[in-house]
């Protein structure tokens, strides 16, 4: 079987994933929202971490307790809840993100009727030494709920299996993106956002396996004639849009990294072995680049970017923003700024949960790849 095949039926059908899941193992399901929710946790429970993104359904439950101008994702998620196709969830993690997660996280818990539900109030600011302190608290409070609201007990040993399991995954992602990165065609971007998507909701210890098998193979195929396309990188919160990808390599571009919470965000950063366990879970979050509703400096995040435009030798940067998200609209006009100064060129399109309006996308992707 072709190793993508795998995750390109989970991508598709995660749900259905999960429920099999759930029936082969006789565990629980928590979902959760956010890069920041600590998912060694999770795993250390005997659950399985499932990241909410939407289903793409028409929303109409939701509007009645969402505003209109909330992103499709927050909406979106709170539609799947209400219409019941989130029934095999055993609860959900809400950290402290954006506005419209904490007010979702309120309107779930009031209205959903799941089970368990955790706030991880995490520090804004993560550049203090009290934020250090602060985090210790609320993840070993964290843990405390998962004990209690699934009725496990949480050791230290079954800890530390979840962090180097969860650690071998993000290697195995990072050795992903490092072929994509200087091999461009070796895997598509539409592929690579499928594995992405499926390793968002696998089971960590069969998501590894799967994972050494894909980069053993992509690594051993031969090199692709199609390497002298445009070299672009995304910046954005999340994409739940895989043919965005195609429209992009059809313009005569490829992808070669993204700065996404589904993305890089989610792999970079290895936690400490060797560490006490929530102490490394700390460290590694305040030492990874933050997304915009968290704080490590004025211009932490433009920084990033340029240095990972650098390292990746990209030709221009596209920025995929979820309509209505406020953060990221913050953060645009300091790095496009940043990006001018240093000649980048850069574009910006606001796409909703799922890819509409193609061909304008289209014409505005040919167009940028024809300027750079």
């Amino acid at each position: 079987m072709d190793p993508l095949q795998l995750f390109r039926d989970i991508s598709q059908h995660p749900a259905d994933y999960a429920r099999q899941w759930k029936t082969r193992t006789g565990g629980k399901v928590v979902g959760n929202f956010c890069s920041y929710t600590p998912q060694e946790l999770i795993v250390a429970a005997g659950a399985l971490p499932y990241r909410i993104l939407g289903s793409g359904a028409d929303i109409s439950r939701a509007d009645s307790y969402l505003q209109a101008y909330c992103c499709s994702l927050v909406r979106g998620s709170l539609e799947d809840a209400l219409a019941g196709r989130l029934e095999f969830l055993d609860g959900a993690v809400f950290p402290h993100t954006c506005d419209s997660i904490q007010r979702l996280s309120d309107i779930w818990r009031m209205n959903t009727g799941f089970g368990f539900h955790a706030d991880i109030i995490l520090p804004v600011k993560l550049d203090t030494e009290s934020a250090v302190d602060y985090m210790v608290s609320v993840l070993r409070r964290f843990r405390q709920d998962l004990e209690k609201g699934l009725g496990v007990t949480l050791t230290d040993a079954r800890l530390a299996d979840a962090i180097r399991i969860c650690n071998q995954v993000r290697q195995l992602l990072a050795t992903l993106y490092e072929l994509r990165r200087t091999r461009p065609g070796v895997i598509g971007g539409s592929d690579l956002h499928a594995v992405f998507r499926a390793a968002l909701v696998m089971d960590r210890v069969e998501l590894a396996e799967a994972l050494a098998t894909l980069v053993d193979q992509l690594a051993a195929a031969p090199q692709s004639q199609d390497e002298s396309t445009k070299r672009i990188v995304f910046s954005g919160g999340l994409c739940s849009m895989p043919d965005i990808y195609r429209v992009v390599e059809e313009a005569g571009g490829r992808v070669v990294w993204d700065d996404f919470c589904t993305g890089a965000r989610y792999f970079e950063g290895l936690v400490d072995e060797t560490r006490e366990p929530i102490q490394a879970l700390t460290e590694r979050y305040r030492e990874r680049v933050v997304c915009p509703a968290k704080h490590a400096g004025i211009y932490n995040r433009g920084t990033y970017l340029l240095e990972k435009v650098k390292e990746n030798r990209a030709d221009g940067v596209i920025f995929l923003f979820l309509k209505f998200c406020d953060p990221h609209g913050f953060d645009y006009p300091y790095m496009k700024a940043m990006l001018d100064k240093e000649g980048i060129p850069s574009i910006m399109f606001e796409i909703e949960d799922q890819l509409s309006s193609e061909g304008q996308l289209r014409t505005r992707c040919e167009a940028f790849l024809e300027m750079i």
